[in-house]
């Protein structure tokens, strides 16, 4: 027959048990309050990239028939890239697709002069 010694590891010596424990609602509040300051870093960072300038001046244009956004484009684009020019119309407008309806406004860059 075995002793109870036997059975049952005998602790050599102490371990450390911290003064403070964490229950698990307390680690969800810590990790919440470390995202939550994470969140903050990154928005404090990222308000520097917001642009500061003032927009560019616009003007309204009536869309003809017949006219397309590349017609459009190509008529404002000074260098010669009618895809920015597309791009930047398309931003102005909120523009989901790149078909345009007879009477449509569109907000277009000034032409330079």
């Amino acid at each position: 027959m075995s002793t109870i010694t036997e059975i049952l590891p005998v602790a050599s010596e102490p371990t450390y048990v911290p003064d403070y424990r964490l229950t698990r609602r307390g680690r969800v509040a810590v990790l919440l309050l470390g995202l939550m300051v994470l969140l903050a870093i990154g928005v404090v960072f990222a308000g520097g990239s917001l642009a500061s300038e003032e927009p560019a001046p616009t003007e309204t244009i009536v869309v003809a028939p017949g006219d397309t956004l590349w017609e459009i484009a190509s008529d404002l684009s000074e260098d010669g890239d009618v895809r920015d020019m597309m791009r930047t119309i398309e931003q102005l407008n909120s523009l989901d697709t790149v078909a345009l309806a007879v009477g449509q406004r569109l907000q277009v860059p000034l032409e330079a002069e």
